[in-house]
């Protein structure tokens, strides 16, 4: 692979702060709805992030994983999504990711999280750093990659940064405390992509695997925290409403995938 034309770092930098200020303002102008409004919202944000995230796994970053690799390396990138899955599922047992399950649907903190403040910073800084990393990886390989991931991330901070705001309010944290740390927890996502273009050499060595990682992430966000938490929904209205936002998640990623495919 050649070297990436030199608008790429400038193109994943602005995503990031995109991104990140998108995340903010939303978990921001989310806290100050009224809670009759948060109860109505949170479960479609969730459905509407499930589907983007398992339509671009399946749909756009696999497939790209496995034209990448070759017929001889399909088993090392399913192997590489089996072992991406188990690290998540590491990570959050470790509690690292446990700010995934601090809120319900509706946004109400369960018992306990009142400790969870500190620990939200440290698994969203992690976080954050990951998504940087994976930014640039998916925008060296292609930039239809790196806006489709960079889409599909931005469609789970949302819901994400909600939790983490109602998290740290109610495990004492002031709101003024909460934005500026989100704010400055969200700057890793910039470092995450800057180190992954100064080792890009390395990068691009092994970037049908890192894509594979990529997929693996999305596949278990979706699974392990996001879809549990829309089975709280048990009436036929909720059900069909969560379908009908996943599905919505899922065709705007088919759409972008064939009109991107139709200019190739």
């Amino acid at each position: 692979m050649g070297p990436p034309p030199p608008h790429t770092l400038t193109l994943i930098i602005a995503v990031t702060l995109v991104g990140g200020i998108l995340s903010m303002a939303a978990g921001s102008f989310y806290l100050l709805l009224p809670e009759a409004w948060r109860r109505k919202t949170v479960a479609h944000l969730i459905s509407l992030a499930t589907g983007t995230l398992l339509a671009v796994s399946f749909i756009d970053l696999l497939p790209e994983a496995m034209e990448r690799a070759g017929p001889a390396g399909a088993h090392l990138i399913l192997t590489t999504v089996l072992c991406g899955v188990l690290v998540f599922f590491v990570l959050e047992k470790g509690l690292i990711w446990h700010h995934a399950h601090g809120v319900d649907p509706h946004g109400h903190a369960h018992a306990g999280v009142t400790r969870a403040g500190s620990l939200v910073m440290v698994g969203d800084t992690f976080h954050n750093f990951l998504d940087g990393i994976l930014l640039t990886a998916t925008f060296v390989a292609d930039h239809r990659l790196g806006l489709a991931t960079a889409a599909a991330i931005i469609a789970h901070e949302i819901p994400q940064e909600v939790g983490n705001f109602a998290i740290m309010l109610e495990g004492g944290f002031t709101r003024l405390q909460t934005f500026l740390l989100n704010g400055i927890v969200s700057l890793a996502m910039i470092a995450g992509a800057l180190i992954a273009w100064w080792y890009l050499d390395l990068l691009e060595a092994h970037l049908a695997q890192v894509i594979a990682f990529t997929a693996a992430s999305f596949i278990y966000i979706s699974i392990a925290d996001l879809i549990p938490s829309l089975h709280r929904g048990v009436t036929l209205r909720e059900t069909l409403a969560q379908l009908f936002w996943i599905g919505l998640g899922v065709l705007l990623v088919v759409l972008v995938v064939q009109r991107e495919a139709g200019h190739g």
